[in-house]
């Protein structure tokens, strides 16, 4: 899987731990979520990372924390997190989702959004108000998984619901 700046691969899937995690390596590419990352919750799973390679960023509860290779995270349910990738080398990240719930699923659903927002000739990818209605729609299919916060989770649902009134479908 690829969003925007990111490469996931599945290490064990919600099958593989009869539901008890969803494990993932990620790739976070230089600059990656410097701009507009989405702050949210997770208010039935705990996140854990851990740093592989390279250095990162984690925004937790109200600040913005350092984290190098070796270090480990956790994040406790319904804590406001987000991370990124300040640095201009690729930070390899090992993370975890307990329990998987549906992760897996949310993760393959923003590849096909973000494949349907983004220009298939320049491959640029615009946050314009197309690109917010889908992702509002494909929000709102999670909220058991995670939450919006910044942008505010009222604003998401209601883009959310224009989204599926007009018919968009991914």
């Amino acid at each position: 899987m690829t969003p925007l700046g990111m490469r996931f691969t599945v290490v064990r899937n919600a099958a593989a731990t009869n539901g008890q995690s969803l494990d993932l390596e990620w790739e976070l590419l230089p600059q990656c979520n410097m701009k507009d990352p989405l702050f949210h919750t997770h208010p039935n799973a705990i996140e854990t990372y851990e740093i592989l390679e390279g250095n990162m960023e984690f925004f937790v509860k109200d600040k913005w924390l350092p984290a190098k290779k070796g270090d480990k995270l956790t994040v406790p349910k319904g804590v406001v997190h987000t991370f990124r990738n300040p640095t201009d080398k690729i930070a390899k990240v090992y993370n975890t989702h307990q329990p998987a719930l549906r992760m897996e699923a949310y993760f393959e659903d923003v590849v096909k959004v973000l494949d349907k927002v983004t220009n298939k000739r320049t491959k640029d990818f615009k946050m314009n108000l197309n690109a917010k209605l889908y992702l509002g729609a494909l929000m709102s299919n999670y909220r058991n998984d995670i939450i919006a916060v910044r942008p505010p989770d009222f604003v998401v649902r209601l883009l959310g619901l224009i989204g599926k009134l007009i018919g968009i479908k991914y």
